[in-house]
């Protein structure tokens, strides 16, 4: 259990996906233990959907993954941000995070690293640093888009977590070209970060602030 002290975790994905890769074994265990989580994805990415599928597919596909973790669909929110131009948008979205904080009052915050190269991830972690300045929060890691990753936090996942995350992943199907979506990846990155610990799987977090 991270602290008996955190039971409310908001989730932010700058893309539906990325909290599934990033965090999805985590979310899993999170839930496990009674905490309540949302999930914020910030863009469908309508304009990068492969030709053969439906431009709104991912609208679809982060609701039966997320559904996989555990969360609850009213505890699911989809902005409509177009990718690739999150920094034209920093006010608009530094507004979205405080309302947001207003409305969840989290106890933990779970966001991209602020060494993500993707423009769009930097946005969200920054503005997220911005919008909550106060609370706990960790960094996921997605490691094609980490030059530099500080491994600060390490939780330990079990079978039935990172098979939960797995399956997550698993119904993005218009995602499936990708090499790190497969699951021998995500299986092997877990087993890694797992066998850093001493335990079977692992994620791993940057820590921003954690307050016990």
């Amino acid at each position: 259990m991270i602290s008996e002290k955190i039971n409310t975790v908001l989730v932010l994905a700058p893309h539906t996906d990325d909290g599934e890769f990033g965090c999805g074994g985590t979310i899993s265990k999170l839930i496990s233990e009674g905490k309540e989580v949302h999930y914020v994805a910030f863009s469908s990415c309508e304009k990068s959907v492969p030709k053969q599928f439906p431009k709104d597919i991912l609208i679809t596909e982060v609701k039966a993954a997320t559904k996989k973790l555990g969360i609850r669909e009213e505890n699911l929110s989809i902005l409509k941000y177009d990718v690739r131009t999150f920094n034209y948008h920093r006010q608009d979205i530094l507004d979205d995070l405080i309302n947001l904080r207003s409305k969840i009052k989290p106890d933990l915050v779970l966001i991209p690293s602020l060494n993500d190269v993707h423009q769009d991830h930097e946005t969200v972690a920054k503005e997220a640093l911005r919008a909550f300045k106060f609370t706990n929060l960790l960094s996921y890691e997605l490691p094609w888009n980490n030059f530099n990753f500080s491994m600060d936090l390490f939780i330990s996942l079990s079978e039935e977590n990172l098979s939960s995350k797995i399956e997550a992943l698993k119904q993005y199907k218009s995602q499936g070209g990708r090499n790190y979506a497969s699951e021998e990846f995500i299986r092997s990155l877990a087993i890694t970060r797992g066998t850093q610990i001493g335990e079977s799987f692992a994620e791993v977090f940057e820590v921003i602030r954690l307050v016990y």
